[in-house]
């Protein structure tokens, strides 16, 4: 599974500099997206297309690119026990600006479908804490993707 990561990455997205890292960070992210969208045990088309377009975003990968990682971060969700590996990684590796662009991106998964069940919620506060997000910027995270959700018409948050 690794090998197969590695490659793609090696392949597709980061060949030069620090790449292992840089590929283990952005599968790490990826992981935590795909876990959000599992929490309510009702996977919706609108949480999978939330998740990639984060990816997509975040990475400036290509929709091809987009579609391999979402699956190999997929795989390596199901093999994984819990995702306390993906958290210490951007813990210790990612600014604290990322750090919190990924606690605003599961917002955006969590709220993709349009209601936030209490499990993503609980899942969103534990993910801040373990990575070092302040409540303020937890909240302020939540707020703002709230905003854009009703800025856009698609929500009642």
């Amino acid at each position: 599974m690794l090998n197969a990561i590695k490659n793609f990455f090696e392949k597709n997205i980061s060949p030069e500099g620090n790449g292992d890292l840089e590929h283990e960070l952005k599968l790490a992210t990826a992981a935590l997206l795909i876990e959000m969208m599992y929490q309510d045990d009702q996977v919706h088309d609108k949480e999978i297309d939330a998740a990639k377009k984060s990816l997509t975003e975040k990475f400036e990968l290509t929709d091809d690119e987009c579609h391999i990682l979402f699956e190999l971060a997929e795989a390596e969700v199901k093999e994984a026990v819990d995702y306390h590996q993906f958290t210490r990684l951007i813990a210790s590796e990612f600014t604290q600006a990322q750090k919190i662009k990924v606690v605003e991106l599961l917002w955006s998964v969590a709220y993709a479908d349009s209601h936030l069940d209490s499990m993503e919620e609980h899942m969103v506060r534990k993910i801040a804490d373990l990575i070092y997000v302040s409540h303020k910027d937890f909240l302020k995270t939540k707020h703002k993707v709230q905003s854009a959700l009703l800025n856009s018409g698609l929500s009642d948050y």
